[in-house]
């Protein structure tokens, strides 16, 4: 295009807009003006100004400092008539907020379920007498093993089956070292960290982060929680550990709730037993329990003849899949925020 054919476009662009804004007599038809000639998308001045592209590069001076010249010419003669009819225009672009219209709600967060789970074991075992403690989740073998009654050759120690954090390879080739540290691999430790620093009797349950190196499915996790529980006192019997397993389950899983107990072994319990519910058609490990070991006492210089008590060690996803009746805990753990809206609290 030549510079000339482009200025003179310009000029019969800027005496049609001042004709037509000279004339205007509604805000309606103002702004129809308005987009008319200077609309983001399909105005006129828009269409000319995509026109530059064709003029010759040593006229471009001339021909931008014109169409500058016709833009803001417009646009005066646009604030002129604005102004004239009262600021109609603006009030159709930027109405008056309507204080009659209902409110748009927010969205809130909500409490994730896994979250949720916890704190209500926390307030069924808080009636049935249990404080809540913490621990470490970064601990040392002493407290993961070694006051828990496991062996050095115990399979629950392979490195294979532990997250250790090793800042030296010594570490990873001896992991039965007391002082190599590692992600804790049972909320156990955290009865041995109360004990030492607790005098008895004392009932405590502790929820928290676990970690063993599981290959995942629709059941097991890598990372998962636990709820940890431990009653010492004078006379404790597996009697009672029963009651309060069942008292438990009947409160979170509802009244009519199947639970069995199987006898199992864990180092730190003896006599040790496995407990499961029943749902969706199979029984579901619910998590071990036992009386403690004498020796956890011995290590700890409690005397086990005055002494007794029992643990027990719960899986906290598989008491929230059960709840929300969730059949793979792979699903708590996608961020995906369309499935966790299903469990508003």
């Amino acid at each position: 295009m030549s510079l000339q054919k482009f200025l003179s476009s310009l000029d019969e662009l800027l005496d049609d807009a001042k004709q037509s804004l000279d004339e205007v007599g509604s805000s309606e038809q103002l702004e129809n003006l308005r987009v008319r000639f200077v609309g983001a998308k399909n105005g006129a001045i828009k269409a000319v100004q995509k026109l530059m592209g064709a003029i010759e590069s040593e006229h471009r001076p001339v021909a931008g400092k014109r169409f500058n010249e016709v833009r803001d010419a417009i646009q005066s003669a646009l604030d002129l008539a604005t102004e004239r009819l009262g600021g109609a225009s603006k009030a159709v672009k930027d109405p008056q907020m309507d204080p009659t219209l209902p409110g748009l709600r927010p969205q809130l967060g909500q409490l994730h379920p896994i979250t949720q789970t916890i704190e209500h074991l926390k307030d069924i075992m808080g009636r049935l007498g249990f404080s809540v403690t913490e621990g470490p989740e970064i601990e040392d073998t002493w407290h993961n093993f070694v006051a828990l009654n496991i062996p050095e050759d115990h399979p629950a120690r392979d490195p294979l089956d532990n997250f250790y954090l090793a800042a030296a390879s010594k570490q990873l080739q001896n992991p039965t070292d007391r002082d190599a540290m590692l992600l804790r691999s049972q909320t156990s430790t955290v009865q041995i960290r109360v004990m030492e620093t607790q005098s008895l009797p004392l009932r405590i349950i502790s929820l928290g982060r676990v970690y063993r190196p599981d290959a995942p499915d629709a059941t097991h996790f890598p990372m998962f929680h636990q709820m940890e529980g431990l009653w010492v006192d004078k006379n404790v019997s597996m009697a009672q550990l029963k009651s309060v397993l069942r008292l438990f389950a009947t409160s979170y899983l509802g009244s009519d709730v199947k639970v069995r107990f199987r006898p199992s072994f864990f180092p730190f319990t003896e006599p040790s037993v496995e407990v499961d519910y029943w749902w969706n058609g199979n029984w579901i490990e619910f998590g071990g329990a036992g009386m403690v070991d004498p020796n956890v006492f011995q290590a700890l210089n409690i005397d086990p003849e005055q002494w007794s008590g029992f643990a027990f060690g719960l899986g906290v996803e598989r008491l929230c899949m059960r709840r929300f009746g969730i059949v793979d805990i792979r699903d708590l753990y996608r961020s995906d925020v369309r499935f966790l809206r299903q469990f508003a609290s």
